[in-house]
C-alpha cells in the first residue's frame, strides 16, 4: 500500500514515539493528523516543539481515546491510522488499573469499531514486548506464549487480542506491531535511558535504579517509527503480530555504564526499593527475533546500540531540553 499523499491518523502523536512517527509521516508525504488528549491549556505535547514548517502541515484533533464519538470524528476520512494513545508507565498501572483498562482496551475497541464503521484502509495497532513476561525461549519470536506479568501488559495484550479478532471477525485491515524497549530524544524521564543520562549530566556520578538484572533488547526511536510505517505499506502483514527489535539484549547495569563510559563519567549505582517491581511482576529477559519484520515488511534496524545512545545523550545534554523534565522527582 502507498501511503504518499494518504490522510493519516496518529493517535498518541503528542507523545515519544507518536512525534517522531509524525515527523516521519511528514517526510513520506503524507496528510497528517494528529490525535491529542483534549485538555484547557491547549497543549500539544511534543507537537509543540517541533519546527513550526512541520507544525503548520499537522491538524491537531483534541478529544480523548475513551470516547467513542470523538475517535469516530477524528477517523473521518482517514485513510491509516497508527493507533498509539495508550497509558505506558509500568508502576503507575500498580497505582491505578481501571485507568489502563479505560484507556489501553476500550480505546483500542473505540478505533476498532470506527474504522470498521468508516471503512479505513489500515489500522496499525500498537502492541509492546512486555505482553510476553520473562522469555522463556530467546530470542522471543511471536509465538511466544503471552504472559503478561504486569497491569499495564495486560492491558495491552487484550487490545492485541481485540484487534486480531476484529481482524478475524470483520476483516478490519490491522496490523500489530510489537516494538521492543525503544528509546531516543523526547522520551520520558521515567524511562530506564533517560532516567540514567540525566542522573549523570545533574549528578556526581551517583545513580539510583531499581534491578539491575533484567535484560532489554533496545531500539533507536528513529528505527521504531521506520517500523510502523512498513508495516503500513505491507500488504501481507495485514492480521499479522510483528516484532519489532533488534536482536540483541544487555542489562540494565551494564547499559548504565555503557552510558556512562559515552558520557565520559565515573558511575556509582545504588537500587531503591520504590524503583523495584513486585518481585513476580519483574520482566527478567527480553530479546527480540526480528526475522519476521524483516521477512514481512522489510524492516531492520538502521541504528546500532552506541549510534542511538550517542544522539540521545546529545539530545537530552542540551539545557533547553534538559528543562523540560522535573529530572529530581522519581516519575512512576
Amino acid at each position: 500500500m502507498e501511503i504518499r499523499n494518504k490522510k493519516v491518523l496518529v493517535t498518541g502523536g503528542a507523545g515519544f514515539i507518536g512525534s517522531h512517527l509524525t515527523e516521519e509521516l511528514l517526510e513520506q508525504g503524507c496528510e497528517v493528523k494528529v490525535f491529542v488528549h483534549y485538555n484547557s491549556f491547549n497543549r500539544w505535547g511534543w507537537i509543540d516543539y517541533l519546527p513550526e514548517d512541520k507544525k503548520k502541515n499537522i491538524e491537531i484533533f483534541t478529544g480523548d481515546i475513551r470516547d467513542p464519538n470523538g475517535v469516530r470524528e477524528a477517523m473521518k476520512g482517514c485513510d491509516v491510522v497508527f493507533h498509539l494513545a495508550a497509558l505506558i508507565g509500568i508502576p503507575y498501572s500498580y497505582h491505578s488499573p481501571d485507568t489502563y483498562v479505560d484507556t489501553n482496551v476500550k480505546g483500542t475497541l473505540n478505533i476498532l469499531q470506527a474504522a470498521r464503521e468508516l471503512g479505513v484502509s489500515r489500522i496499525v495497532h500498537t502492541s509492546t514486548s512486555e505482553v510476553y513476561g520473562t522469555a522463556q525461549f530467546v530470542p522471543i519470536t511471536e509465538e511466544h506464549p503471552i504472559n503478561p506479568q504486569s497491569p499495564y501488559a495486560a492491558t495491552k495484550a487484550s487490545a492485541d487480542f481485540l484487534a486480531l479478532t476484529f481482524f478475524r471477525s470483520f476483516q478490519t485491515p490491522v496490523v500489530v506491531v510489537r516494538p521492543f524497549n525503544t528509546y531516543g530524544p523526547r522520551q520520558s524521564a521515567r524511562a530506564i535511558i533517560p532516567t540514567i543520562i540525566t542522573q549523570l549530566i545533574n549528578g556526581n556520578g551517583h545513580v539510583t535504579l531499581g534491578s539491575v538484572t533484567p535484560t532489554r533488547d533496545l531500539n533507536f526511536v528513529k528505527d521504531t517509527a521506520s517500523g510502523f510505517i512498513h508495516a503500513a505499506k505491507s500488504d501481507v502483514a495485514l492480521g499479522e503480530v510483528i516484532n519489532l527489535g533488534s536482536n540483541f539484549e544487555i542489562s540494565v547495569g551494564d547499559l548504565a555504564n555503557k552510558i556512562a563510559s559515552l558520557m565520559g563519567k565515573e558511575i556509582d549505582i545504588d537500587c531503591a526499593e520504590e524503583r523495584m517491581r513486585p518481585e513476580k511482576s519483574e520482566v527478567e529477559r527480553l530479546w527480540a527475533e526480528n526475522q519476521k519484520a524483516k521477512s514481512l515488511l522489510g524492516w531492520s534496524p538502521s541504528y546500532d546500540l552506541e549510534s542511538g545512545l550517542k544522539e540521545t545523550i546529545s539530545w537530552f545534554s542540551r539545557p533547553e531540553n534538559m528543562e523540560l523534565f522535573k529530572t529530581g522527582i522519581y516519575t512512576i
